[in-house]
């Protein structure tokens, strides 16, 4: 019987493609962003899972009362993943609640700015735009609806 040796080539090949498989199965573990607890934020019941954006649940669920949306400030949604915010009277904005640093979940809204609590950036009520870093982007907008008294993603 012969010995046979495998080519170097071949082993390197095969450990990457191990890497890959292992860096790929695992992309979807690790913190959730949270970082800290405190803040405005909703206890509605949470949806399913996201398939691919920011927010949770089906198109046009509901999200909050107009009334629970404070003027010149906004509330945060956790478990959405969403911040809907009131910068005057009757006009709402809602945003993507991770932020553009490194995704930590914003935790309040306060002073007319959306929060992060990991590293201090904070963002407008009224577009989202940054206005202290280290956050490098604007904080992505949201789909909502506003029917009545009740606010929804649209």
């Amino acid at each position: 019987m012969t010995s046979r040796t495998t080519p170097r080539r071949t082993v390197l090949l095969a450990a990457a493609a191990l890497t890959t498989a292992t860096a790929a199965t695992t992309a979807g573990c690790g913190s959730d962003g949270g970082g800290g607890d405190g803040g405005t934020e909703s206890s509605a019941p949470a949806a399913a899972e996201p398939t691919g954006g920011a927010t949770s649940g089906p198109a046009g669920t509901p999200l909050a009362s107009t009334s629970e949306i404070p003027v010149g400030g906004g509330t945060v949604f956790k478990d959405r993943k969403v911040v809907v915010t009131q910068p005057v009277e009757g006009e709402f904005k809602a945003f993507s609640a991770i932020c553009t640093h490194q995704n930590c979940l914003v935790n309040k809204v306060a002073d007319g700015t959306i929060d992060c609590p990991c590293h201090g950036s904070k963002f407008a009520i009224t577009d989202g735009a940054v206005e202290a870093g280290p956050a490098p982007r604007p904080l992505p907008a949201e789909e909502i609806t506003v029917s009545g008294e009740t606010i929804s993603l649209a």
